[in-house]
């Protein structure tokens, strides 16, 4: 390899990115709205669900259960009914997502030493939200009804102080302590943006050259394939190390997204990534000739996977057994896991280096591919 041959293609390279106001909007600004829209608008935290009170009883037991679901940060009572029909037209338009029931009868009971029925009814549109929301309900209702029980207690012995629980849940959270999704969600979100940037830009890159008849030219030139292909992959790695840089920034300084890893192996496990997704892209470029066929290639084969099969957001192991094995193919996957033990757990190589070895894997062979594939072209 030639260094100044290679200098000379990625002066050229660089000239038509700096041009080409279009390349430049979406390498940078396409990342940057991204990173905002991602990280403002998604959420996985469910809290202060619109909550409908329905309280047949009124009375001061019922009052109380209600003032505790007031106390909870996940529930916002915002309507108070008086009948079935309000309750359903309520949720209807979704100025509920919960309903809580209280029955006429609801004190008579728990005084004669009866179990107390109380309905829940949820928006089941929505089950994600819906199974969340019943799960803090019956955390609510179960910590009311045991203080009711414990003052019952209390009441009928009040020699005995203190009433022993036989069992008591003392959770202990790692890593994400706060449960915070946006800590959850911007690692993963980094692999996406770099991937969109990565086979977009290069996607063009060499399939341009075939519609501008610039090809011929280069083809002249004393240029190896692999010299080629180094020189145009330059420009759109600083394209790829400023999204980076971008990225790691806003998280840490506009979302507060901690980083509690080495930045140094964060750094060098993106650049690795990194050049393999702009491998794939110089892949596509060169397989199709068009620039529209190249883009919508580019799409379909690494910007989608990257969405749905990395577990950016979906749990890869809920899906179909055959859904899983395909996403053992999507580099992705494995840089978002990558970027989530940097982010969330300090881990370094010992524990990632399987990932890292199919990322250095995975980025030599799509880079051998393209430069067999753009010298069997040019034969």
């Amino acid at each position: 390899m030639n260094l100044r041959r290679i200098s000379a293609v990625s002066r050229k390279e660089f000239l038509h990115v700096l041009r080409d106001p279009r390349s430049l909007a979406l390498g940078i600004l396409m990342p940057l709205i991204m990173l905002f829209l991602f990280g403002y608008a998604l959420t996985l935290d469910v809290d202060r669900v619109p909550t409908a009170i329905w309280d047949q009883s009124n009375t001061p037991e019922s009052r109380e259960l209600i003032s505790h679901f007031h106390g909870s940060r996940y529930f916002s009572i915002n309507l108070h009914l008086s009948s079935y029909s309000e309750l359903e037209r309520a949720i209807d338009r979704r100025d509920a997502l919960i309903a809580v029931v209280i029955p006429p009868d609801f004190t008579s009971h728990f005084v004669s030493g009866k179990n107390s029925v109380l309905q829940v009814v949820l928006d089941g549109s929505d089950p994600s939200t819906a199974t969340i929301a019943l799960g803090y309900a019956e955390a609510v209702v179960m910590t009311w009804s045991r203080q009711i029980s414990i003052k019952a207690v209390q009441k009928m012995y009040p020699e005995q102080v203190r009433v022993a629980v036989p069992l008591e849940i003392r959770p202990r959270i790692l890593y994400n302590t706060d449960l915070v999704s946006r800590n959850f969600i911007f690692p993963g979100l980094i692999p996406v943006i770099m991937m969109i940037v990565a086979a977009l830009l290069t996607s063009l890159s060499i399939a341009r050259e075939w519609e501008t008849g610039t090809m011929e030219q280069i083809i002249t030139m004393p240029v190896s394939s692999l010299e080629l292909i180094t020189g145009k992959l330059a420009p759109y790695l600083c394209i790829g190390v400023i999204d980076l840089i971008l990225s790691v920034g806003i998280g840490y300084f506009v979302f507060s997204v901690p980083l509690k890893g080495s930045l140094l192996l964060l750094s060098a496990l993106s650049l690795l990534f990194l050049l393999g997704a702009l491998s794939v892209g110089i892949l596509i470029s060169i397989i199709a000739k068009s620039q529209l066929l190249a883009s919508q290639l580019a799409l379909l084969v690494t910007v989608l996977p990257a969405f749905l099969l990395s577990g950016f957001i979906f749990p890869l192991d809920n899906m179909p057994a055959p859904i899983q094995a395909v996403s053992h193919i999507v580099v992705a996957r494995y840089f978002v896991s990558i970027l989530r033990g940097i982010y969330l757990k300090d881990v370094g190589l010992e524990v990632l280096w399987p990932y890292a070895l199919f990322l250095a894997g995975f980025t030599l062979l799509i880079l051998a591919a393209a430069v067999l594939k753009f010298k069997k072209k040019l034969e």
